[in-house]
Protein backbone atom coordinates (compact mmCIF):
# COMPACT_ATOMS: atom_id res chain seq x y z
CA UNK A 1 0.00 0.00 0.00
CA UNK A 2 1.72 3.42 -1.25
CA UNK A 3 0.61 5.14 1.90
CA UNK A 4 2.21 3.08 4.48
CA UNK A 5 5.41 1.02 2.23
CA UNK A 6 7.13 4.65 1.69
CA UNK A 7 8.10 4.58 5.36
CA UNK A 8 11.79 3.78 6.42
CA UNK A 9 10.93 0.55 7.79
CA UNK A 10 7.97 -1.21 7.74
CA UNK A 11 8.88 -4.43 9.96
CA UNK A 12 10.00 -1.91 12.56
CA UNK A 13 7.39 -2.94 15.29
CA UNK A 14 7.95 -6.68 14.32
CA UNK A 15 11.78 -6.34 14.98
CA UNK A 16 11.32 -4.02 18.41
CA UNK A 17 8.21 -5.19 20.21
CA UNK A 18 7.77 -8.73 18.47
CA UNK A 19 8.54 -11.92 16.90
CA UNK A 20 7.85 -13.28 13.52
CA UNK A 21 9.25 -16.35 11.30
CA UNK A 22 7.96 -19.39 9.25
CA UNK A 23 5.48 -22.27 10.67
CA UNK A 24 5.85 -24.07 7.22
CA UNK A 25 1.66 -24.10 7.11
CA UNK A 26 -1.13 -22.15 5.79
CA UNK A 27 -2.38 -19.84 8.86
CA UNK A 28 -6.23 -20.82 9.00
CA UNK A 29 -7.07 -18.87 11.94
CA UNK A 30 -5.31 -16.57 14.97
CA UNK A 31 -7.25 -15.92 18.11
CA UNK A 32 -6.61 -15.12 22.06
CA UNK A 33 -7.90 -16.27 24.80
CA UNK A 34 -10.73 -14.45 26.42
CA UNK A 35 -8.83 -14.46 29.52
CA UNK A 36 -6.38 -13.23 28.15
CA UNK A 37 -4.02 -16.16 28.38
CA UNK A 38 -2.98 -17.59 25.27
CA UNK A 39 -2.30 -16.61 21.66
CA UNK A 40 -3.17 -19.28 19.30
CA UNK A 41 -2.72 -20.26 15.63
CA UNK A 42 -4.84 -23.17 13.80
CA UNK A 43 -2.62 -24.20 10.47
CA UNK A 44 -3.51 -26.32 7.96
CA UNK A 45 -1.23 -29.19 8.73
CA UNK A 46 -4.19 -29.94 11.53
CA UNK A 47 -1.55 -27.92 14.16
CA UNK A 48 -2.37 -25.72 16.56
CA UNK A 49 0.22 -23.15 17.75
CA UNK A 50 1.11 -21.53 21.05
CA UNK A 51 2.48 -17.95 20.04
CA UNK A 52 5.31 -16.56 22.74
CA UNK A 53 6.67 -12.99 22.71
CA UNK A 54 9.80 -14.39 24.26
CA UNK A 55 10.82 -17.26 21.56
CA UNK A 56 11.20 -17.34 17.80
CA UNK A 57 8.09 -18.74 16.07
CA UNK A 58 9.96 -21.67 14.55
CA UNK A 59 10.22 -22.89 18.77
CA UNK A 60 6.62 -22.35 19.40
CA UNK A 61 4.44 -25.24 21.03
CA UNK A 62 3.26 -27.24 18.19
CA UNK A 63 0.01 -29.10 19.06
CA UNK A 64 -1.07 -32.23 17.60
CA UNK A 65 -5.29 -31.22 17.14
CA UNK A 66 -6.63 -32.76 13.57
CA UNK A 67 -6.35 -35.50 11.60
CA UNK A 68 -6.11 -33.53 8.48
CA UNK A 69 -6.52 -29.51 8.05
CA UNK A 70 -7.80 -26.98 11.10
CA UNK A 71 -10.80 -25.50 8.83
CA UNK A 72 -11.94 -22.89 11.67
CA UNK A 73 -11.05 -21.34 14.85
CA UNK A 74 -12.58 -19.14 17.60
CA UNK A 75 -11.92 -18.21 21.20
CA UNK A 76 -13.65 -20.22 23.37
CA UNK A 77 -16.54 -18.83 25.54
CA UNK A 78 -14.23 -18.22 28.74
CA UNK A 79 -10.47 -19.29 27.75
CA UNK A 80 -8.84 -21.52 25.22
CA UNK A 81 -9.92 -21.98 21.27
CA UNK A 82 -12.11 -23.62 19.44
CA UNK A 83 -11.19 -25.77 16.21
CA UNK A 84 -13.38 -27.44 13.66
CA UNK A 85 -11.67 -29.48 11.18
CA UNK A 86 -11.78 -31.71 7.98
CA UNK A 87 -11.92 -34.78 10.05
CA UNK A 88 -15.12 -34.36 11.46
CA UNK A 89 -14.09 -32.98 15.15
CA UNK A 90 -14.54 -29.98 17.42
CA UNK A 91 -11.97 -29.66 19.62
CA UNK A 92 -11.10 -27.13 22.29
CA UNK A 93 -7.45 -26.18 23.22
CA UNK A 94 -6.11 -24.30 26.68
CA UNK A 95 -3.38 -22.10 27.03
CA UNK A 96 -1.39 -25.27 29.07
CA UNK A 97 -1.78 -27.09 25.58
CA UNK A 98 -4.23 -29.31 26.67
CA UNK A 99 -6.33 -30.63 23.30
CA UNK A 100 -9.88 -31.44 23.69
CA UNK A 101 -12.05 -33.47 22.09
CA UNK A 102 -15.76 -31.74 22.32
CA UNK A 103 -17.83 -33.50 19.37
CA UNK A 104 -16.98 -35.98 16.77
CA UNK A 105 -19.29 -35.95 13.66
CA UNK A 106 -17.93 -38.17 11.12
CA UNK A 107 -14.60 -38.86 9.48
CA UNK A 108 -16.39 -37.66 6.40
CA UNK A 109 -17.77 -34.76 7.75
CA UNK A 110 -16.32 -31.52 7.98
CA UNK A 111 -16.49 -28.88 10.67
CA UNK A 112 -16.40 -25.66 8.24
CA UNK A 113 -17.03 -22.99 11.04
CA UNK A 114 -17.18 -22.34 14.91
CA UNK A 115 -18.99 -19.96 16.94
CA UNK A 116 -18.67 -19.39 20.38
CA UNK A 117 -20.05 -16.88 23.56
CA UNK A 118 -18.55 -15.85 26.51
CA UNK A 119 -22.08 -17.41 28.26
CA UNK A 120 -20.17 -20.69 27.25
CA UNK A 121 -22.54 -21.85 24.42
CA UNK A 122 -20.57 -22.79 21.15
CA UNK A 123 -21.56 -23.63 17.87
CA UNK A 124 -20.40 -25.83 14.87
CA UNK A 125 -21.09 -26.21 11.52
CA UNK A 126 -21.64 -29.65 9.29
CA UNK A 127 -22.97 -28.78 6.13
CA UNK A 128 -26.73 -28.21 6.39
CA UNK A 129 -26.12 -28.30 10.29
CA UNK A 130 -25.46 -26.13 13.11
CA UNK A 131 -24.89 -27.57 16.41
CA UNK A 132 -25.63 -25.79 19.84
CA UNK A 133 -23.56 -26.81 22.89
CA UNK A 134 -23.32 -25.55 26.01
CA UNK A 135 -20.48 -24.81 28.44
CA UNK A 136 -19.48 -28.52 29.02
CA UNK A 137 -19.34 -29.30 25.48
CA UNK A 138 -22.61 -31.25 25.74
CA UNK A 139 -25.33 -31.38 22.67
CA UNK A 140 -28.52 -28.96 22.88
CA UNK A 141 -29.71 -29.12 19.91
CA UNK A 142 -29.04 -28.73 16.27
CA UNK A 143 -30.71 -26.57 13.62
CA UNK A 144 -30.92 -27.62 9.82
CA UNK A 145 -30.76 -25.13 7.15
CA UNK A 146 -31.96 -25.63 3.48
CA UNK A 147 -28.24 -25.98 2.42
CA UNK A 148 -25.07 -25.43 3.77
CA UNK A 149 -23.95 -23.02 6.20
CA UNK A 150 -21.37 -20.39 4.72
CA UNK A 151 -20.46 -19.06 8.55
CA UNK A 152 -22.29 -18.44 11.76
CA UNK A 153 -22.84 -15.64 14.76
CA UNK A 154 -23.92 -14.94 17.88
CA UNK A 155 -25.28 -11.66 18.78
CA UNK A 156 -23.45 -9.74 21.63
CA UNK A 157 -26.33 -11.18 24.60
CA UNK A 158 -26.00 -14.79 23.51
CA UNK A 159 -29.30 -14.88 22.57
CA UNK A 160 -29.47 -15.57 18.68
CA UNK A 161 -27.69 -17.25 16.55
CA UNK A 162 -27.56 -16.20 12.83
CA UNK A 163 -26.34 -18.31 9.87
CA UNK A 164 -25.70 -17.98 6.28
CA UNK A 165 -26.44 -20.16 3.31
CA UNK A 166 -28.16 -19.96 0.02
CA UNK A 167 -30.77 -17.35 -0.76
CA UNK A 168 -30.01 -15.75 2.64
CA UNK A 169 -29.69 -15.99 6.37
CA UNK A 170 -31.63 -17.67 9.14
CA UNK A 171 -31.70 -16.09 12.22
CA UNK A 172 -32.31 -18.71 15.40
CA UNK A 173 -33.22 -18.07 19.56
CA UNK A 174 -30.50 -20.30 20.90
CA UNK A 175 -33.01 -21.04 23.81
CA UNK A 176 -36.77 -21.22 21.70
CA UNK A 177 -38.86 -24.53 22.52
CA UNK A 178 -39.89 -24.39 19.31
CA UNK A 179 -36.99 -23.75 16.60
CA UNK A 180 -38.49 -21.94 14.02
CA UNK A 181 -36.20 -19.34 12.19
CA UNK A 182 -36.40 -15.78 11.12
CA UNK A 183 -35.59 -16.00 7.36
CA UNK A 184 -33.78 -13.27 6.25
CA UNK A 185 -34.11 -13.80 2.15
CA UNK A 186 -31.99 -12.42 -0.81
CA UNK A 187 -31.35 -14.62 -3.43
CA UNK A 188 -27.55 -16.29 -4.03
CA UNK A 189 -25.22 -17.69 -2.08
CA UNK A 190 -23.95 -16.16 1.12
CA UNK A 191 -20.56 -17.10 3.08
CA UNK A 192 -20.20 -15.17 5.89
CA UNK A 193 -21.97 -13.58 8.48
CA UNK A 194 -22.10 -11.15 11.30
CA UNK A 195 -24.47 -9.25 13.79
CA UNK A 196 -24.01 -5.30 14.42
CA UNK A 197 -23.03 -5.26 18.40
CA UNK A 198 -26.20 -3.54 19.20
CA UNK A 199 -28.32 -6.67 17.78
CA UNK A 200 -30.26 -4.26 14.85
CA UNK A 201 -28.74 -5.20 11.90
CA UNK A 202 -27.26 -8.70 10.24
CA UNK A 203 -24.78 -8.98 6.84
CA UNK A 204 -23.35 -11.44 4.87
CA UNK A 205 -20.94 -11.76 2.53
CA UNK A 206 -21.91 -13.42 -0.95
CA UNK A 207 -20.22 -15.56 -3.34
CA UNK A 208 -20.29 -12.33 -5.55
CA UNK A 209 -18.58 -9.00 -5.12
CA UNK A 210 -20.52 -7.90 -2.45
CA UNK A 211 -22.29 -7.86 0.85
CA UNK A 212 -26.02 -7.82 1.96
CA UNK A 213 -28.12 -6.45 4.97
CA UNK A 214 -30.39 -6.48 6.80
CA UNK A 215 -32.16 -3.99 9.48
CA UNK A 216 -34.21 -5.91 11.72
CA UNK A 217 -36.53 -3.74 12.97
CA UNK A 218 -38.38 -3.24 9.61
CA UNK A 219 -36.59 -5.81 7.45
CA UNK A 220 -34.93 -3.14 4.96
CA UNK A 221 -32.41 -4.31 3.03
CA UNK A 222 -28.83 -3.23 2.84
CA UNK A 223 -26.94 -3.76 -0.43
CA UNK A 224 -23.01 -3.13 -0.37
CA UNK A 225 -21.42 -3.35 -3.49
CA UNK A 226 -18.94 -2.47 -5.80
CA UNK A 227 -15.94 -4.82 -4.71
CA UNK A 228 -13.23 -6.30 -7.27
CA UNK A 229 -12.93 -9.03 -5.51
CA UNK A 230 -15.03 -11.35 -3.00
CA UNK A 231 -15.09 -9.29 0.82
CA UNK A 232 -13.34 -12.77 2.43
CA UNK A 233 -13.07 -10.54 5.75
CA UNK A 234 -15.32 -8.19 7.47
CA UNK A 235 -16.22 -6.91 11.54
CA UNK A 236 -17.81 -4.50 13.21
CA UNK A 237 -15.71 -1.69 14.93
CA UNK A 238 -16.19 -2.18 18.79
CA UNK A 239 -19.12 -0.10 18.80
CA UNK A 240 -21.06 -0.57 15.96
CA UNK A 241 -20.16 2.41 14.75
CA UNK A 242 -18.42 1.13 11.32
CA UNK A 243 -18.58 -2.48 9.28
CA UNK A 244 -14.77 -2.74 8.05
CA UNK A 245 -14.58 -4.99 5.30
CA UNK A 246 -11.97 -6.54 2.86
CA UNK A 247 -12.56 -7.12 -0.85
CA UNK A 248 -10.75 -3.86 -2.51
CA UNK A 249 -7.20 -2.18 -2.17
CA UNK A 250 -8.14 -0.77 1.32
CA UNK A 251 -9.98 -1.13 4.74
CA UNK A 252 -14.02 -0.14 3.06
CA UNK A 253 -15.86 1.10 6.42
CA UNK A 254 -19.30 1.48 5.87
CA UNK A 255 -21.20 3.68 8.00
CA UNK A 256 -23.65 2.18 10.19
CA UNK A 257 -25.45 5.51 12.10
CA UNK A 258 -27.49 8.02 11.08
CA UNK A 259 -30.02 5.75 8.98
CA UNK A 260 -27.10 2.98 8.28
CA UNK A 261 -25.42 3.15 5.10
CA UNK A 262 -27.82 2.74 2.56
CA UNK A 263 -27.08 5.94 0.26
CA UNK A 264 -23.98 6.61 1.36
CA UNK A 265 -20.44 6.14 0.25
CA UNK A 266 -18.25 4.59 2.49
CA UNK A 267 -15.23 5.46 3.60
CA UNK A 268 -11.87 3.99 2.19
CA UNK A 269 -8.32 4.06 4.30
CA UNK A 270 -4.94 2.60 3.76
CA UNK A 271 -4.57 1.79 -0.09
CA UNK A 272 -4.47 2.54 -3.47
CA UNK A 273 -1.88 0.74 -5.40
CA UNK A 274 -4.24 -2.42 -6.38
CA UNK A 275 -3.16 -5.07 -4.09
CA UNK A 276 -6.62 -6.53 -2.11
CA UNK A 277 -7.24 -6.39 1.11
CA UNK A 278 -7.58 -10.13 2.75
CA UNK A 279 -7.93 -10.23 6.48
CA UNK A 280 -8.59 -7.67 8.91
CA UNK A 281 -9.45 -7.42 12.81
CA UNK A 282 -11.06 -4.40 14.39
CA UNK A 283 -9.48 -3.34 17.85
CA UNK A 284 -11.43 -4.48 20.69
CA UNK A 285 -12.40 -0.58 22.21
CA UNK A 286 -10.90 1.95 19.59
CA UNK A 287 -11.49 2.93 16.40
CA UNK A 288 -8.57 1.00 14.87
CA UNK A 289 -8.58 -1.67 12.28
CA UNK A 290 -5.78 -3.80 11.26
CA UNK A 291 -5.63 -4.75 7.96
CA UNK A 292 -3.60 -7.57 5.75
CA UNK A 293 -3.11 -7.73 2.16
CA UNK A 294 -2.49 -10.09 -0.34
CA UNK A 295 1.46 -9.14 -0.93
CA UNK A 296 2.08 -9.61 3.07
CA UNK A 297 1.37 -6.47 4.00
CA UNK A 298 -0.19 -6.01 7.71
CA UNK A 299 -0.61 -2.59 9.09
CA UNK A 300 -3.03 -0.56 11.08
CA UNK A 301 -5.28 2.77 10.51
CA UNK A 302 -7.13 5.25 12.47
CA UNK A 303 -10.38 5.97 11.56
CA UNK A 304 -10.76 9.20 12.92
CA UNK A 305 -7.60 10.56 11.28
CA UNK A 306 -6.41 8.10 8.52
CA UNK A 307 -3.09 7.48 9.93
CA UNK A 308 -1.49 4.27 9.07
CA UNK A 309 0.79 2.14 11.62
CA UNK A 310 2.95 -0.31 9.27
CA UNK A 311 3.28 -3.92 11.43
CA UNK A 312 4.97 -6.16 8.46
CA UNK A 313 6.27 -5.66 5.01
CA UNK A 314 5.21 -7.13 1.85
CA UNK A 315 6.77 -10.28 0.50
CA UNK A 316 5.42 -13.07 2.68
CA UNK A 317 2.14 -14.27 1.19
CA UNK A 318 -1.51 -13.36 1.54
CA UNK A 319 -2.76 -12.18 5.07
CA UNK A 320 -4.99 -15.33 6.14
CA UNK A 321 -5.92 -14.61 9.77
CA UNK A 322 -5.18 -11.60 11.83
CA UNK A 323 -6.52 -10.80 15.63
CA UNK A 324 -5.85 -8.33 18.46
CA UNK A 325 -5.77 -9.49 22.42
CA UNK A 326 -8.88 -8.64 24.24
CA UNK A 327 -6.68 -5.48 25.74
CA UNK A 328 -6.03 -4.26 22.33
CA UNK A 329 -2.38 -4.29 23.69
CA UNK A 330 -1.60 -7.58 21.78
CA UNK A 331 -1.77 -8.45 17.62
CA UNK A 332 -1.13 -11.90 15.49
CA UNK A 333 -1.16 -12.66 11.71
CA UNK A 334 -0.38 -15.59 10.39
CA UNK A 335 -0.20 -15.28 6.35
CA UNK A 336 -0.88 -18.34 3.72
CA UNK A 337 2.42 -19.00 3.41
CA UNK A 338 2.70 -19.97 6.70
CA UNK A 339 4.64 -16.61 7.99
CA UNK A 340 3.47 -15.38 11.27
CA UNK A 341 4.02 -12.03 12.99
CA UNK A 342 3.38 -11.20 17.51
CA UNK A 343 3.79 -8.12 18.47
CA UNK A 344 3.45 -5.91 21.89
CA UNK A 345 1.99 -2.31 21.25
CA UNK A 346 1.90 -1.93 24.74
CA UNK A 347 3.26 1.80 26.07
CA UNK A 348 6.68 1.00 27.50
CA UNK A 349 8.11 3.69 30.12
Amino acid sequence: MSDATTMDDADAILRTRGVSGELGAWVVGVAFGRDGKGCFLALGDGTVRLGALDKAPGDWASLEAHDGACLSMVADGVSGVLTGGDDGRLLRTDAEGQVTELAKYGAMKWVDHVAAHPSGLRAATVGKAVHILDGKGGALKTLTHPSSVGGIAFDAKGKRIAAAHYNGASLWFVNSKEDKPRFLEWKGSHNGVAISPDGTHVVTSMQENALHGWRLADGQHMRMSGYPTKVKSFQFTAKGKWLATSGADCVVLWPFFGGGPMGKAPTELAGGDGVPCTALATHPQHEVVAAGFADGLVLMTDVATGKVVPLAAPGRGPVSAIAWHSNGSQIAFGTETGFVGFADLSKRP
